[in-house]
Parts: C-alpha cells; structure tokens; sequence
C-alpha cells in the first residue's frame, strides 16, 4: 500500500499539479488573443486542477504516515514548509488567479478596459514558484 500510494502522489503531482503551473499560462494567451471561450474552459480546468492538487496533498499525508523506515511527520521541517507554501499557494490560486482569469474571460471584447495580463501573470508566477520550492523540498528532504 506505501508503494501505490507513493505512485500516486508523484503521479498526481506532474498530470494534476504541473497542468495547474500550465493552465494560467495558456490563459494569458488567451487574454492576449482575446478568446473569451478558452478562458472560460480554462477557468474551469484551473478550479479542477486546484481541487486536485489539495487530492494530492492529501494522499501525501498517506504517505507520510504509511512509510516506516522515517519519522516522518506534519512536524518534520521539510514537510511543514512544504504544507505552508502550499496552503499559501492554494489560496492565491483561488483567490486571485482564478477571479482573474475569470474577469479576463468576461472583459474580453472590451477595448476600454485593461485586459488583466499583467495581474494574471504575476501571481500564477508566484504560484509557479512556490509550488517548485515545494518540489525542491520533496526532493531534497532537507533536515
């Protein structure tokens, strides 16, 4: 069970979490290209991705307390930074990336007002780079 739980949480981190770095990104062309039917369904796969990277966080938490040949816990430096960046990168996900996204979506057509570009784009690169201090964490297991 450690072992199909391990898959799974290094699964779901490069087909869940990498597509939630991905999807804002593809947003901003779209912004830029005034699409307003992309962004919508891309506000969609950003609200499903975001749901799915809390999936897996969660099967992480199995996979701390599943492994036996480490003391592995909540409380283990590498673990707690890595939850605390997360929850931060989460929130900003929700309530910035995604709200932007979707007014973009709604504004495009809209020549008189600013298209959201920049906004967009400076928090889904905070995100970005707080979801590779988290990868750098997994990897690196510092003590």
């Amino acid at each position: 069970m450690p072992l199909i739980l391990h898959i799974l949480h290094v699964a779901g981190a490069v087909f869940i979490v990498g597509p939630m770095v991905v999807v804002p990104m593809l947003g901003l062309r779209a912004i830029r290209t005034g699409d307003s039917l992309q962004l919508r369904g891309l506000v969609r796969s950003s609200i499903g991705l975001g749901i799915g990277t809390i999936l897996v966080a969660v099967i992480g938490f199995g996979v701390m307390y599943t492994q036996t040949e480490d003391q592995l816990s909540v409380s283990t430096p590498w673990i707690l930074w890595s939850l605390i960046l997360l929850a931060i990168a989460i929130v900003l996900h929700f309530a910035v990336v995604v709200p932007l996204l979707s007014r973009a979506a709604a504004r495009t057509g809209e020549p008189s007002r600013s298209s959201g570009y920049g906004p967009v784009a400076g928090a889904s690169g905070i995100v970005s780079l707080l979801l590779l201090v988290i990868v750098i964490l997994m990897v690196a297991q510092p003590s």
